[in-house]
Formats: structure tokens, sequence, C-alpha cells
């Protein structure tokens, strides 16, 4: 009878310690990165463009420090530590990176080849060769043109749209 007792005690101990561990395993929290040109100034514009994204992303249901993680490297307007920064937000793993203008966005292509990069204002994405071409842009660089709407309209649309499937909108579950 104490065999008995003690096999079902120690089995659902251990079935119930499994689903204590299971419970536990929170559901990973996704990481933004931003990289930007500038400088972490209420007086900088991509300062102020970065303040109206988290916003938005708060609006969504994504709330920093909660359920959303975001690093941040400002270069104080010297790109020459573009690179350095692009490397360090890498090596955080982030799950997608957003750069700030062309000037921001090439050494992050540099340090990654597959977390994606989402740009914000870049000049010619093709010349620059952050993707190959608009209608087939390839690799892991995506965003916003300052090209005309007939010329960019296929490059921005079919990638942003991509690019939301990462962050769903947390009202629709």
């Amino acid at each position: 009878m104490q065999r008995r007792y003690f096999i079902t005690l120690f089995g659902g101990a251990a079935f119930a310690w499994a689903l204590a561990a299971r419970a536990q395993q929170a559901t990973k929290m996704p990481r933004i990165a931003f990289l930007s040109p500038g400088r972490s100034e209420l007086s900088d514009p991509i300062f102020n463009m970065l303040t109206a994204f988290l916003q938005r992303l708060h609006d969504l249901g994504y709330t920093e420090g909660q359920n959303l993680a975001v690093e941040r490297q400002y270069a104080d307007r010297r790109s020459d530590r573009l690179p350095g920064l692009a490397a360090e937000l890498v090596g955080r793993k982030p799950d997608i990176i957003v750069a700030f203008s062309t000037t921001a966005a090439l050494p992050a292509k540099h340090a990654t080849g597959t977390i994606p990069i989402v740009v914000v204002g870049m000049a010619d994405p093709v010349a620059d060769r952050l993707i190959a071409s608009l209608a087939r842009p390839g690799g892991n660089v995506t965003g916003t043109t300052f090209l005309g709407p007939e010329v960019s309209a296929n490059f921005q649309l079919p990638t942003f749209w991509v690019e939301r499937q990462r962050l769903p909108d947390r009202h629709q579950s």
C-alpha cells in the first residue's frame, strides 16, 4: 500500500513539476532595436519619429518593458560610430532592427544578413546596394524610400506587409 502511495505521489509530483515548468516558460518578448545617426534629444527629428513609432506600437498593445523589449543606439551625428553600434545591436539578437536613414541602414546590413532591417527614409536602395532590385528586393532589408510613388509602390507595400506579420496586432487575439 505504501509503495503505491509513494509511486502515485512521486508520479503526481513529476507531472505537476512538468506543468509548472511549462507554465513558467513565458512567450518570448519581441525585441526591437533602433539604430539612429542622430541624437537622443527632443530637438532631433529622428528622436521624435522614434517616439511616434513607440506610441503607435503602444496603441497596438505593445508596451515597452511589459511585452516589448526596445534597444536604442544613437550615433550622435557621428556616422563613424554606426558600424560599432550596429554590431552591438546585432549581438543582442533583436527580432528586428529599425534603421533611420540609409546612413544607419548600411552598417546594419553589413552587420547581419539574417535579422530583418526596416529602414525609414532610404534614398535609392538599389544604388546604395541595400536591395537587389525594387521588383525583387531579396535579402533582409525593407522600408520606405524617397523615390516617386510610381517607382517605389512595388517595393514598399508588399515588404511592409511581410514585416507587419512579425508583430501582429494584440487586439486581434
